[in-house]
């Protein structure tokens, strides 16, 4: 079996969250999609708002503290993304945009993202597409075709047998199949030395 990393982002605020509850069914699906095509995910869910004075932090002083960093690095080395965010004021969270304000410019590049979004009504079901899918494709990730939102009452028998299970099961399929075909995340040290030290030695 191959193995790849997966890291789930949740940007709900309250617990219990259906941002957390749409991250974790989505997640769960993607891992049962991959074991068919013989991949095993290493699953790793990153709460935002456990992380929400670290990133303002970051913000401020342009330096993360050691659980924001492993966040960072953890998305850094992902061989795919999920990523939820509730929607406030008809976009994505501020909490949610902030996370990935504070991330390296090419840390999404080719990088397989299945986008998601939560709401209480469905009047906010474009928000993928008007809001999610430009702030991803500026961020150069690869970014699956099937977006997934829920809104309240997509919830309950709904979430079983209805059309949210349809989209959940549609995009953690192709979520599988990009990670399936790429080769593993490799992250590159910046301060690794790419020459010995009697080569430098040889230039002063």
């Amino acid at each position: 079996m191959k193995q790849r990393k997966l890291v789930v982002i949740s940007a709900g605020l309250s617990q219990p969250s259906s941002t957390r509850l749409l991250a974790d069914q989505l997640s769960a699906a993607a891992g049962r999609a991959a074991a068919q095509l013989g991949v095993t995910l290493d699953v790793q869910v990153i709460e935002l708002r456990d992380l929400a004075h670290d990133i303002t932090d970051n913000m401020l002083t342009g330096f993360a503290k050691a659980a924001l960093k492993q966040a960072q690095e953890a998305v850094t080395a992902a061989d795919g993304l999920i990523v939820v965010t509730p929607v406030f004021s008809a976009s994505y969270s501020g909490l949610f945009k902030s996370f990935f304000d504070v991330l390296d410019k090419d840390a999404l590049v080719d990088k397989p993202v299945l986008l998601a979004a939560t709401a209480g009504t469905a009047r906010h079901s474009l928000v993928i597409e008007h809001a999610l899918r430009p702030l991803f494709a500026y961020l150069r990730a690869a970014i699956i075709p099937t977006g997934v939102f829920a809104a309240s009452d997509d919830w309950g028998a709904n979430s079983v047998e209805g059309p949210l299970r349809g989209r959940i099961d549609r995009a953690a399929a192709e979520l599988a199949r990009e990670v399936e075909r790429r080769e593993p995340a490799t992250v590159t040290d910046p301060f690794a030395l790419t020459a010995s030290f009697e080569d430098l030695m040889k230039n002063l």
